[in-house]
């Protein structure tokens, strides 16, 4: 059992901390180590610290902040390893899965290594007799950034690498159920050079969270996670006058079509719902099968999620995980079966499956059920989980009809072979990231990161332009300078007072 500290001012430190919770391995369900639960004492301890080194790093060079992060990226490499089996010990996806997310992560850090250029400003040269107008941007003070448990390094380096490249300070707090990899980011950026104080960890649960939202030392928190703690995250912040980014929960539709190849369609739908045991809020949950293409994507869908190896983490053979606590199994058997009660055709059921040797891990198997609708309950709650529901629809018009009733808006995507029918989706339905034949249409770093409804509170979207806008402010100059005549006689005697 190991103890895992927060980490304020370049060290760590227990601080204020008097709760703790249980961290553990998925895969086994054993107790590996406890984390300390901050106070709003440990919160302001934080903020104190990074307070005081933006005083040096919000004035620093472009140069000093982008040579850190090329060091910072070459860490990230080094030790690309070394994260992901943190990663997959306290989350519970594969190690591979992990190193996926590493390396998308670690995008957002290369797109900040060039952050000079993404703050070039403006300048236009006589906009009136002697005055020209410019602008540039400026950082905001000490930023936040409250993460879930899904992603525990990409999720993270959607912010801190950009709002430290853009020259603020940060104060990260990771999910308490896989909070180790924050603190190993944290000896990193101390190893790539990083100031002290400029990049904080602060472990802990709702109370942190509040003290974090209320507190008047933070200009700026951002916050991915569920649809109700986004509204709430960004109620409360905007209240206290903080800017916020609120990224929400989905419910994602991949539409496939009659003309598109199916064992292709089915290949990328399998993975996307099944890939981190279905715990991305990008994951595909729902196929939308148009058509004739129905019954036989079923069918293959059924041979692929019966092929998936589900297995620990850290077992080169597995291709998926568990989920990644014992709550979230029963959530997940839960709404299977309701959704099975409701009328839902179970194709695959992964519900109550034991892994040998690992039959106190939280697994569930990749599950398919057919024939779902809204209203009920596999299809209007985002589970989280490896299940795929997939719907009917006679006709792409009806499943763009489908994806634009749904609350939410973060991600979808088309299978076919048609270009007008992509052409068509892409500009009717009401959803932020699209893929046309990508299931997961995450963007790279240097585009933002954003849904529509339900899936983004407010209306900041996360890294590339949207988050440099996001963690800066702009000043526009106005300036004339008059020209001053002066005459000076020049003398060559000895200067005196007269």
């Amino acid at each position: 059992m190991t103890t895992i500290e927060h980490w304020i001012g370049g060290a760590f430190t227990r601080g204020a901390a008097m709760r703790t919770g249980t961290v553990r391995n998925p895969a086994t369900g054993a107790a590996t180590g406890e984390v300390l639960l901050a106070e709003p004492a440990d919160v302001d301890a934080a903020v104190a610290a990074a307070a005081k080194a933006f005083e040096a790093w919000g004035d620093s060079s472009l140069s000093q902040r982008t040579k850190v992060m090329f060091r910072f990226r070459e860490l990230l490499v080094r030790h690309e390893d070394e994260l992901a089996r943190l990663i997959s010990a306290e989350h519970g996806k594969v190690v591979e899965d992990a190193r996926g997310e590493i390396v998308r992560g670690r995008e957002v850090v290369e797109y900040a290594c060039g952050i000079a250029d993404a703050l070039k400003g403006s300048y236009s040269d006589q906009v009136s007799g002697g005055v020209d107008v410019f602008n540039f941007r400026q950082p905001l003070g000490v930023c936040a950034g409250i993460t879930p448990f899904n992603f525990p390094i990409m999720v993270p380096m959607w912010m801190h690498p950009m709002a430290i490249a853009t020259g603020n300070t940060f104060i990260l707090k990771p999910s308490e159920r896989d909070p180790s990899v924050s603190n190993r980011i944290a000896e990193l950026y101390a190893e790539a050079g990083l100031p002290d104080g400029v990049f904080n960890v602060v472990h802990g649960d709702k109370a942190a969270v509040d003290a974090i939202l209320d507190h008047p030392g933070i200009a700026a928190v951002s916050f991915v996670g569920s649809t109700p703690i986004a509204k709430y995250v960004h109620e409360k912040a905007t209240a206290s006058g903080k800017r916020v980014q609120a990224l929400g929960g989905a419910k994602n539709h991949a539409v496939v079509l009659p003309d598109a190849d199916l064992e292709f369609a089915a290949d990328h739908l399998t993975a996307a719902a099944f890939g981190s045991a279905g715990q991305r809020c990008m994951a595909i949950s729902v196929g939308v099968a148009v058509g004739e293409a129905g019954d036989a994507l079923v069918e293959v869908l059924r041979r692929k999620a019966e092929a998936v190896k589900v297995g620990p983490g850290d077992d080169p053979a597995s291709e998926m995980g568990p989920v990644v606590t014992a709550a979230s199994r029963d959530r997940v058997t839960a709404l299977v079966g309701a959704g099975i009660e409701q009328g839902a055709v179970p194709v695959v059921d992964g519900r109550g499956l034991t892994v040998p040797g690992h039959e106190d891990g939280f697994f569930v198997g990749p599950t398919v059920l057919d024939k779902v609708a809204p209203g009920m309950a596999a299809y209007d709650e985002e589970i989280f989980g490896p299940v795929l529901a997939v719907a009917r629809a006679a006709d792409v018009d009806e499943a763009i009809a489908l994806i634009n009733a749904n609350p939410y808006g973060n991600g979808t995507a088309i299978f076919t072979s048609s270009g007008a029918a992509a052409r068509r989706f892409q500009r009717e339905v009401k959803v932020g990231m699209i893929g046309v034949n990508v299931p997961i249409p995450v963007p790279m770093s240097y585009y933002s990161f954003g849904g529509w409804k339900d899936s983004l509170i407010g209306d900041s979207p996360i890294h590339g332009p949207e988050g440099v806008r996001f963690y800066t402010r702009a000043k526009t100059v106005t300036s004339r300078w008059p020209e001053v005549k002066q005459s000076v006689d020049a003398a060559f005697h000895f200067p005196t007072a007269s």
